[in-house]
């Protein structure tokens, strides 16, 4: 049975080639001081003999720690978590195949020290928030302390690389769509908006009545719905004044409101039809099907981690990226 190949080491480098140590670190990290003769030996031996310097030594020549911070709020829904995991399978395929690991840190709104600890330990090259807030205590941290970061989602921040999904577009169009199939009475259920994701989610409604020159009924409008019995208690107001049809903002309100028609023995679409602002598995089995917008989340969380690796890097990397969505038109709006 043949032995293994021996792993070569940076020390093997440099004693193969009458160099030090320095130097071959400045031929792999491509910083320094070091003639350019030196580095194609330097590069051609490393090729021939399959070095693969480990990250910890690649980190030293480079400066780097080849980790990056991932950052969760605290405070979120069930329903909420499919997202979270998607998100991470996207920034976890581009991070590994650039062979950086993920930091997972849990923050909430208001307390950040876990991430203020992980950022003074240098123990990241990056972070990526998957949740922003109006008033967003991490964007604020990470921009005075000048560590490159993204966030998965919108903010009103300047100077802050932000990816998202082009909510109120999406929103406005199909908000649009119910208007011009003639709906008039149309009440909107909506989330915290201390979200920013929330407050594009609800231009995105405005400014599709504003398109053809009319104002949506602002007591039709219900925001800041935390909990089943706020969104019951909107849901038995809209059925008071004769509401054609409810769009939610988010999946985990749409399933809210559904149980409560059910209950309320109302059919869907026949004595009112139904909308959501974003899908996913939770309404995957619902009957009658609902009218909803579909994202890409795993595409999200793999544009933020290259933009972050791109800014590790020292690349241009635009501002604002906004990746596409799908309207699907289906049986609860016919």
């Amino acid at each position: 049975m043949e032995n293994e190949k021996k792993n070569i080491t940076i020390s093997d480098v440099a004693d193969a080639l009458g160099v030090s140590k320095t130097t071959v670190s400045r031929a792999i990290s491509g910083k320094g001081r070091i003639g350019d003769e030196t580095r194609q030996r330097v590069l051609a031996y490393i090729e021939e003999h399959d070095y693969k310097p480990n990250v910890i030594a690649k980190g030293l020549a480079q400066s780097k720690t080849f980790n990056i911070c991932v950052v969760m709020p605290s405070s979120y829904a069930l329903v909420d978590l499919p997202f979270f995991q998607e998100a991470i399978m996207g920034i976890q395929e581009i991070a590994g195949m650039m062979e950086y690991d993920i930091l997972l840190c849990i923050c909430q709104e208001n307390d950040i020290s876990g991430l203020e600890r992980i950022i003074k330990n240098r123990k990241v090259d990056g972070v990526i928030l998957l949740r922003t807030f109006v008033k967003d205590a991490q964007i604020e941290f990470l921009s005075n302390k000048q560590i490159p970061f993204v966030t998965v989602g919108s903010t009103t921040y300047k100077n802050v690389v932000q990816v998202d999904n082009d909510h109120k577009s999406a929103c406005r169009e199909l908000t649009s769509i119910l208007l011009m199939r003639g709906m008039e009475k149309i009440a909107l259920l909506g989330g915290s908006e201390n979200f920013v994701v929330n407050q594009n989610r609800f231009r995105g409604f405005r400014e599709s009545y504003e398109a053809i020159g009319k104002e949506y009924d602002s007591d039709l409008v219900f925001m800041n719905l935390e909990g089943k019995a706020f969104i019951d208690r909107a849901v038995d107001t809209i059925l008071s004044k004769d509401v054609e049809c409810i769009i939610c903002m988010d999946d985990a309100i749409c399933s809210q409101v559904l149980r409560k028609l059910r209950q309320e023995g109302k059919q869907v679409p026949t004595d009112i039809k139904i909308a959501s602002f974003y899908n996913s598995s939770l309404l995957e089995n619902s009957l009658p099907s609902i009218t909803s917008l579909d994202f890409d989340t795993k595409e999200l969380g793999a544009e933020s981690c290259k933009n972050l690796l791109a800014q590790i890097e020292s690349q241009e990397v635009a501002e604002r990226t906004l990746l596409s969505y799908e309207v699907i038109m289906k049986e609860s709006t016919k």
